[in-house]
């Protein structure tokens, strides 16, 4: 697309730059902001310059890296900005200058500083060091593709070793969504590094510091969360959490010692880090207030989407950290940007009709609507949803014809 300081001409000297929009986060948001930013200057016949900083240059499919084979859970998407004319910059944004308009970046080939006109800031979310002792040099996470790859690794390491109790006894920290997803699939992570005896034997454990399994989830799904976590034999810890990680223990706030190699932590998650860098005004998340354009708050051309914008779902609740919400966001926030620099009207973002899709492994799901979260069905009909989701729904878009990936990757009728 040319050089990228906003006023120069495309490739092909045909047309000169309308202005720049830089996307920092190649997740779910940041990817389709940055589809949607392109997607608004191709309907326009207005080129822009449209940059994506992503870490590694893949998608990781967060939300399912509770399951094995992390290998399979990320994909390339370096071939696909290039098709939508989008820049792709490997690395990670250090600091963000607001005033100055511009983002300095650290990358395998050094450190450089982008300039933008409209910035999309879409970093996502990070588990949190708790104060817990031990916990950042034994405990382990499944919080992104390294931290899960990490853990499967833990996991072959000690396949030949089950026979000590310690290490066929696996603590989960927290019994939120992550945490019983993994907690009702370890048993097959087991069996596929040690086989099906050892799987069969394992003790699971899922901590919980409220007095309820799954707390956000209300009472209509939860006896079917129950449930299936009776039936997978894993035992609860309720009311309580941790209080320290030792290589081979962990303790908990009730006293209670457990001798184990494996203690997996999926609370305390916060939104990135990043957003202490852009002067408005943060929920208790970390999360930036922005408005329905998905504008932060008080702070010119900056825009947020997913795990770091603070948004309106509908005109009472606020959107929830989650693959769905971050993908459609992504889409408001990069059309936003263009419709801003290019002079079009704004989409209002609204995204009412919420659901949920629990995985509890063998027995199945649990499905819900609405942010009350009303049970809809559960078990193998659940089931057979999860897997669309997992392995349709949230991937990008196949190569092919460029007009289909944008149909493909815009807001839909629904408005999702």
């Amino acid at each position: 697309m040319g050089q990228h300081n906003g006023i120069a001409a495309n490739g092909d000297g045909t047309a000169p730059i309308k202005g720049r929009i830089l996307v920092l986060g190649g997740g779910y948001s940041g990817l389709f902001a940055a589809a949607n930013a392109a997607d608004v200057a191709r309907e326009c016949d207005s080129p822009l310059s449209i940059t994506l900083v992503s870490k590694d240059g893949y998608l990781e499919h967060r939300p399912r890296l509770y399951e094995k084979n992390p290998d399979t859970l990320r994909v390339a998407v370096g071939d696909l900005v290039e098709a939508l004319g989008i820049r792709l910059v490997v690395g990670v944004a250090t600091l963000i200058d607001v005033r100055a308009k511009t983002v300095t970046v650290a990358g395998v080939n050094g450190t450089q500083v982008l300039g933008y006109d409209r910035l999309v800031l879409a970093t996502g979310s990070e588990l949190r060091q708790l104060a817990i002792p031990g916990m950042a040099e034994f405990a382990w996470n499944i919080d992104s593709y390294k931290g899960a790859k990490a853990f499967d690794d833990h996991l072959k390491a000690i396949a030949g070793a089950l026979a000590v109790p310690a290490n066929n006894t696996y603590v989960i920290i927290g019994a939120g969504m992550t945490g019983i997803e993994l907690a009702a699939e370890m048993r097959d992570r087991i069996e596929q590094h040690a086989g099906a005896a050892a799987a069969q034997a394992a003790r699971l454990i899922l901590v919980e510091r409220g007095a309820r399994v799954g707390p956000t989830f209300g009472d209509e799904p939860r006896p079917v969360i129950e449930q299936a976590l009776k039936l997978a034999n894993v035992e609860l810890r309720l009311g309580t959490g941790g209080a320290s990680v030792r290589r081979d223990s962990v303790t908990l706030t009730t006293g209670e010692e457990i001798a184990t190699a494996t203690t997996v932590m999926t609370v305390g998650m916060s939104a990135s880090a990043l957003t202490e860098q852009i002067p408005g005004k943060r929920d208790e998340s970390g999360r930036l207030h922005v408005d329905d354009n998905l504008q932060v708050i008080g702070v010119e051309h900056v825009y947020a989407t997913g795990d770091v914008a603070c948004a309106y779902a509908d005109d009472v609740n606020v959107a929830v950290m989650s693959c769905q919400t971050s993908r459609t966001m992504g889409k408001y926030a990069g059309r936003n940007a263009a419709c801003d620099l290019l002079g079009q009207p704004f989409r209002r973002y609204r995204q009412p009709d919420y659901t949920t899709c629990l995985d509890l492994g063998r027995f199945g799901a649990v499905f819900t609507n609405g942010f009350d979260r009303k049970l809809k069905t559960f078990g193998p009909e659940a089931k057979k949803r999860k897997r669309w989701i997992n392995t349709e729904v949230i991937n990008p878009p196949n190569p092919g014809p460029v007009d289909r990936i944008f149909a493909e990757m815009r807001i839909d009728e629904r408005g999702r």
